[in-house]
């Protein structure tokens, strides 16, 4: 059964403590099935790269403020009980694996095992320059970053040693729960596109979690990544389509709304996908507490 979860309130303006938590609960009353952030921390007007790696394009004006990730979902890990949390997606370049492995199964025991742990290579070269990282090297270095979280989470005494992060004998706790299928740490969901991005995919992750395709689209490529799971002896990927009520940054091209959520979701439900997860951070409505706040009564119609 294909689940629909929610990005949360996050950025821009209009966002509150008091909005987020009436969002996070009412989605959870309603029955929607996953609660979702991203990752970003700084904006540049005129980025070298153009946002989402076009030339020239400057990033949405949401991005003017954006409240932190994980500080985000520990707080709607307190104020809910049942719905699962997800990063979609934390941006590997902006952190480094020992502190976030720490930070995410203390998020994870928070939430008694509802995490979801997406991660991504990231757009933004001046982000990455202020976090002490080299842009050039962000795919190699997800390799030995997602090798380097998987110490953390596993038995102690840790030790890592890799081309980009050599981690001393020592202790890192806590650990994440327990799944009640026996593995030991929060699934892994791939944002990355690139062809090496899908080689990664099929090697490295659990999922895919990709934003802003068509789920007709999503089903073809996962059709050929999960042909390439098969050869390795690997399950299919579970796939966490993420897909926007208004598009950021795209001029002139239609925007979705909530009709088009509508036929986005039955396309996603005929390919068996495990979760839509609608982002509503750019939809030009959210323009008070108040609206923020009424979303997941407004796409409740969706869940049936």
């Amino acid at each position: 059964m294909t689940g629909i979860g929610l990005c949360l309130p996050q950025l821009g303006p209009h966002v509150t403590a008091s909005s987020l938590r009436t969002f996070a609960q009412r989605a959870e009353a309603l029955g929607f099935t996953s609660l979702w952030v991203q990752d970003h921390f700084m904006y540049v007007a005129q980025p070298e790269n153009g946002y989402g790696n076009i030339p020239g394009n400057p990033p949405p004006p949401e991005y003017m403020s954006v409240w932190q990730p994980t500080e985000l979902l520990g707080a709607v890990a307190a104020w809910t009980d049942t719905v699962m949390l997800g990063t979609s997606v934390i941006v590997a370049g902006n952190h480094w694996p020992v502190q976030l492995a720490a930070r995410l199964a203390t998020l994870d025991q928070l939430c008694d095992g509802r995490l979801l742990v997406g991660l991504g290579a990231g757009w933004s070269k001046e982000e990455h320059t202020a976090s002490g990282v080299d842009f050039h090297t962000r795919g190699a270095r997800m390799e030995d970053f997602i090798a380097a979280l998987e110490a953390c989470w596993g038995p102690d005494p840790v030790r890592h040693s890799g081309p980009f992060f050599d981690i001393p004998t020592c202790r890192v706790n806590p650990k994440p729960v327990v799944r009640p299928d026996g593995t030991t740490r929060p699934p892994l969901l791939s944002g990355l596109w690139s062809a090496r991005g899908a080689d990664r995919t099929v090697r490295l992750f659990d999922g895919w979690n990709p934003a802003g395709l068509p789920a007709a689209n999503v089903a073809e490529i996962v059709t050929g990544m999960n042909s390439g799971r098969a050869q390795l002896g690997k399950a299919p990927l579970s796939v966490w389509h993420r897909t926007f009520i208004s598009f950021p940054a795209r001029p002139g091209r239609a925007q979705p709304g909530i009709d088009g959520m509508r036929a986005d979701i039955a396309v996603a439900r005929e390919h068996g996908f495990d979760e839509v997860i609608i982002e509503c951070n750019f939809w030009e409505e959210m323009d008070s507490p108040d609206a923020w706040a009424s979303v997941p009564d407004r796409l409740a119609p969706l869940l049936g």
